[in-house]
């Protein structure tokens, strides 16, 4: 497969599927397509119902340009990520990696267009996290949750209102963002730094004052970052966990024991907000984003410091701290599901704490005036104690 061909196929799968958001090459299957987190086969003139080890080959080839460092990646640690364009029209974000003694691709579709906070519809709090000094805010989730998306819009309102210079280390670069109010300079891992300890360190000597690390990978990362957080720039930084509790609890296990209370300390002073993001199935079709939002208050500061107790937990205290700008899962779940955005089935099932959210949609069906259980018929047995045989 020529490189010509490669780009033909791709742009027309791009035509054929506008909202596709990933596109596979996997032995043994046809090319498929993710949209709306379900995958279907591609029709291909002519057909390909099976693809053979050798055209998953030649293609990661050609997708890699037969780069050097990504070859080498990809034989020692056995994947590699880069970035591939069309045209300059469409641009992905490309995963490599060896099963089975053969190849697969991933290729994510990255939007061309800057997103915004309004555009996505994103809660207001984040307009405040744009606005924020220094310190440090973590994004949080599973993989293809949106949390590059929902860090692409803050930094978009920050590009519009604030004259600062933007340093981002991102592996790779997915949004390209051009120079508005502030001063942006994109670094891409493997092309411009070697890890992000060290693209991060260099940063520090670069007169930013908003800095974005793709990922905190190790706890030297992460040590650098709070650094950074700590002498007056502002951090923004993703991790993989599922809520705001395991995110600080993955932060201190980086480190070992004997350092935990000055870890705590440093974290208690740095961090601002904790954003996790998960995308839940729509009535109407697509995905909806739904957030847990924790700010750093006086009591979180404190949970921080001290660790969590019966009765008072980083989720009793986000619980509490609604009218602040923070909110559980839970909370945003039953806000779905009360404005019909999602099933009770699927509000259950994404839930954090799955008795709250049972609670919550029995109280919005009582206001509704649905019923909130299916037993039906019962009635008092009056003459229950008059038919109990007597001793």
């Amino acid at each position: 497969m020529r490189q010509a061909d490669l780009d033909f196929l791709l742009a027309r799968i791009i035509r054929s599927y506008p909202h596709i958001s990933d596109i596979l090459f996997t032995v043994g299957r046809p090319i498929q397509v993710e949209a709306n987190g379900e995958l279907v086969s591609i029709n291909l003139t002519p057909p390909i119902t099976s693809l053979s080890p050798f055209q998953t080959e030649t293609a990661a080839l050609r997708l890699m340009h037969a780069d050097r460092r990504l070859v080498l990646d990809l034989l020692q640690k056995g994947s590699c990520d880069l970035s591939y364009e069309i045209e300059d029209k469409v641009r992905f974000r490309v995963n490599v990696f060896s099963q089975r003694n053969s190849l697969g691709i991933v290729m994510r579709k990255l939007p061309v267009e800057i997103p915004t906070i309004t555009t996505l519809g994103l809660p207001s709090v984040f307009k405040k996290m744009a606005q924020e000094k220094n310190g440090i805010i973590l994004f949080t989730g599973a993989t293809g949750t949106g949390k590059t998306t929902s860090l692409a819009a803050i930094l978009n309102d920050i590009n519009q209102l604030l004259p600062v210079h933007v340093i981002t280390l991102e592996d790779p670069i997915e949004y390209i963002h051009p120079h508005q109010k502030a001063t942006f300079n994109q670094r891409e891992l493997g092309t411009d730094f070697d890890s992000y300890s060290h693209g991060l360190r260099a940063a520090l000597r670069q007169a930013p004052k908003v800095i974005l690390v793709g990922e905190i990978r190790d706890r030297e990362t992460l040590e650098i970052a709070l650094t950074a957080a700590e002498t007056g720039h502002l951090v923004f930084s993703t991790l993989h966990t599922v809520d705001a509790a395991h995110t600080l609890n993955r932060v201190m296990g980086m480190f070992p024991l004997e350092e935990e209370r000055q870890v705590r300390t440093r974290l208690a002073g740095a961090l601002r907000w904790v954003v996790c993001q998960r995308l839940l199935p729509q009535v109407a079709g697509g995905r909806f984003a739904v957030f847990e939002i924790m700010g750093a208050s006086l009591r979180i500061q404190d949970l921080i410091l001290n660790g969590e107790a019966e009765g008072k937990t980083f989720y009793d205290v986000i619980e509490g701290s609604r009218p602040f700008g923070s909110r559980t899962f839970d909370q945003d779940i039953l806000d779905a599901y009360e404005g019909g955005i999602i099933t009770e089935d699927t509000a259950q099932l994404y839930s954090s704490k799955r008795s709250v959210v049972h609670l919550g949609i029995d109280q919005i069906k009582s206001r509704r005036g649905e019923k909130t259980t299916d037993i039906s018929g019962l009635k008092l047995d009056v003459n229950y104690d008059h038919q109990r045989p007597h001793r």
